[in-house]
């Protein structure tokens, strides 16, 4: 191996916080294959082993077969792919950051509306203590306003005076 691993370039602990509930298995599943995958590579040692060529001298009866071996073990290299897509992802990410950024403001903004809302909702008093009036004051466009707006039994919709089905609106436009 050129060289070894140390550690892990994952960071697990933040990989996990990204991960939803409902997929905690299969991340598991992932961490431990890879958990797999760097204990067999760590299983091999960080070198090959040295060869005693003079040994090999001793046994071999053919002259100059150790010596040919020996120039083409020392002159074999692995080829290792060159990295040519991180450059490529970077300038992805450089790209999208922005837009994530973005998206994460939005999202947050929504997030300030709903807890005011969620604020607004728990500083009501509870359903059981409140009364028709206080209904009216907190929602008076959904309260029964007798004076302002009379309704007939059962008070909905389909049983007011100027109702118009929505087949007849869908005809008059």
């Amino acid at each position: 191996m050129a060289k070894r691993f140390t550690k892990s370039a994952i960071n697990w602990i933040e990989f996990e916080k990204q991960v939803p509930p409902e997929q905690k298995t299969k991340f598991l599943a992932f961490k431990a294959k890879a958990d797999m995958y760097l204990r067999r590579v760590q299983a091999n040692p960080a070198e090959p082993p040295k060869i005693n060529w003079e040994e090999y001298q001793k046994i071999v009866p053919v002259t100059g077969l150790v010596d040919k071996l020996k120039t083409a073990y020392s002159g074999f290299k692995v080829p290792y792919p060159t990295d040519t897509l991180s450059a490529k992802v970077d300038e992805q990410w450089k790209e999208l950051e922005p837009k994530i950024k973005e998206y994460c403001a939005e999202r947050q903004k929504d997030i300030e509306v709903a807890q005011k809302e969620l604020d607004r909702i728990k500083a009501l008093p509870k359903f059981e203590d409140m009364t028709m009036e206080t209904f009216y004051d907190v929602y008076p466009k959904q309260a029964l306003d007798p004076v302002n707006r009379p309704t007939f039994w059962p008070h909905d919709a389909e049983e007011q005076l100027d109702y118009v089905p929505p087949q007849a609106k869908a005809v008059k436009k």
